[in-house]
């Protein structure tokens, strides 16, 4: 990568910092949607950000029956705040699915890893730091440690983890601009994917099980297709819709987890043919399909 100037000092960090502003609330989005789901799941407050900690508590959703002759599913949102439909995603799951499977799986759900990030709308936290690069052991991101240190605590087998994207198009125009600035480096600009697509593990690739989320999820939005040169945000296809990455190396969300089945998902929420709605729907989709697949 060609270094283009110096990245950011301490002071031009925080001169971003100041830049930003809130835009919605964590309070109203999600947090009030957690308390309608305390009737049918247990709610756990596993941390708060030590920035804002009345204004940013972080909740666990569990269902009540849970049973260690289960197997464990971990799903993950909100890891990037400004990725909506993977919070939104996540509690939906929880209104209309998640009581359907029960019988089958214990459900661990951290729906809004980053709400500064949620209520900004930004990629980073407030330090510049990007969450999903940093799920690694005392690493730069509060928000990441925290949530580790959870999972950690409950000595749980995860069999598998749905960590829930988006794509969007201020990939391009807001957050590579400001990557490059922060890092001094030059930043390609790739084209973004029109839909829907998964990131699995290179390491641990599961095709059929990244199939059968695709084959869920183009149920309801359309699935990406290749770019002119056969990729994906610049990698080779391993399957309609699904690329893969060295999750582990580049110490994204879906690894910390260790599960024998992982995947990222992301929604494209800038496309024409698509609502709010219909983006987190396609999140549950997604989680919907994977566990089809497990049962059988």
């Amino acid at each position: 990568m060609k270094k283009i100037s110096e990245p950011w000092n301490e002071e031009e960090k925080l001169n971003w910092l100041n830049e930003q502003t809130i835009k919605r609330s964590y309070k109203e989005e999600v947090i009030q949607k957690i308390d309608k789901l305390r009737d049918s799941f247990e709610v756990i407050q596993y941390g708060e950000l030590s920035y804002d900690p009345k204004k940013y508590p972080l909740y666990l959703i569990k269902n009540k029956n849970f049973s260690d002759s289960k197997k464990n599913i971990l799903i993950t949102g909100g890891v990037h705040g400004y990725e909506t439909s993977g919070v939104q995603g996540a509690l939906k799951f929880c209104e209309l699915e998640a009581l359907n499977y029960t019988s089958e799986f214990n459900f661990i759900i951290a729906p809004c890893l980053s709400p500064w990030g949620y209520e900004t709308i930004n990629r980073w936290n407030p330090y510049t730091v990007d969450p999903n690069r940093s799920f690694f052991k005392d690493g730069p991101s509060e928000e990441c440690n925290l949530i580790m240190g959870q999972i950690d605590s409950l000595k749980l087998d995860i069999y598998a983890h749905f960590d829930l994207h988006e794509t969007t198009d201020t990939d391009n125009s807001v957050f590579r601009p400001a990557l490059e600035k922060r890092d001094g480096i030059a930043q390609e600009v790739w084209d973004i994917p029109d839909g829907f697509y998964l990131v699995g593990d290179i390491e641990n690739p599961t095709p059929e099980f990244q199939k059968a989320i695709i084959d869920s999820v183009r149920k309801v939005t359309h699935i990406a297709p290749a770019d002119e040169n056969g990729k994906i945000i610049g990698e080779k296809l391993a399957g309609e819709g699904i690329i893969n990455y060295p999750i582990k190396t580049l110490n994204l969300c879906a690894s910390f987890s260790g599960a024998k089945f992982c995947t990222t998902t992301e929604v494209y929420p800038d496309s024409d043919l698509v609502d709010d709605e219909n983006c987190a729907l396609a999140q549950v989709a997604a989680v919907k399909g994977g566990l089809e697949y497990l049962l059988k």
